[in-house]
């Protein structure tokens, strides 16, 4: 059964969302990203994804605050990403109640920082952001599009112990037309150990059943919850429950 994990991003403090990460795209659906996340937290959604957009941009740890909220309100597991630079960022958002964080500009600019960091917390509470265009990485909130190939990037870092994997397609990202099934193919069939976590693109539930179908394990969604294009209520056929 595929994991739906929610997202929400943050900028200001609120819960936002960007088309194809374009800050100028911005768009406010709620002033209290808590309340979001009790939302997906009452229909038995258990994962959040949490991104500091802010942080992104800024290049350090910003809204903790909002993290420190949700974490002390939900049980839902966090992973959190956007600016992470230093081990003060990873102090930070640890403390603040992230379970895992997620590194995709620093893997990209920092590799040395970033493999400690694997080696440090280890494979459970590292997550590769891996944010591509073209097939190539994009980083810098994705301002900057990187020379790097997306599979052999994502390889190399699964050789040194990562195990999980945030995959973006930039050009799907808040379109909601649907997700690049044809690359997370790709990405399953090169690299099939690594639990791929498929984002970007996500418009209905027919999209995450045919991520399901693809085998992949685990989708991000986002403008499809706030959009209603996905009803929080539809959601628990792929809910598994104890």
């Amino acid at each position: 059964m595929i994991t739906i994990i929610p997202a929400i991003d943050i900028i200001d403090g609120k819960c936002v969302r960007l088309t194809q990460g374009a800050y100028d795209t911005k768009k406010v659906y709620n002033e209290d990203p808590l309340e979001v996340a009790k939302a997906f937290e009452d229909c038995g959604l258990a994962r959040l994804h949490v991104v500091d957009l802010d942080g992104a941009r800024e290049g350090h740890i910003i809204n903790y605050r909002t993290l420190e909220k949700i974490a002390t309100a939900t049980e839902m597991v966090i992973d959190f990403g956007g600016g992470l630079k230093h081990d003060e960022d990873l102090r930070i958002a640890f403390n603040s109640g992230a379970k895992m964080v997620t590194g995709g500009s620093i893997a990209v600019k920092d590799p040395d920082t970033f493999t400690k960091w694997l080696q440090r917390f280890g494979k459970e509470q590292i997550i590769l952001g891996a944010d591509a265009k073209d097939g190539k990485i994009a980083v810098s909130g994705w301002k900057e599009k990187t020379e790097k190939e997306l599979i052999p990037f994502i390889r190399d870092y699964v050789e040194k112990g990562i195990d999980k994997v945030i995959c973006t397609d930039i050009s799907r990202d808040g379109m909601l037309q649907g997700p690049s099934l044809d690359l997370y193919k790709q990405i399953r069939e090169a690299v099939p150990s690594v639990m791929l976590i498929a984002s970007g693109g996500v418009g209905s539930l027919d999209d995450i059943e045919a991520l399901q179908e693809a085998g992949v394990p685990a989708v991000i969604a986002g403008k499809a919850f706030y959009e209603g294009k996905i009803k929080l209520a539809d959601v628990s056929r792929f809910i598994i429950h104890n």
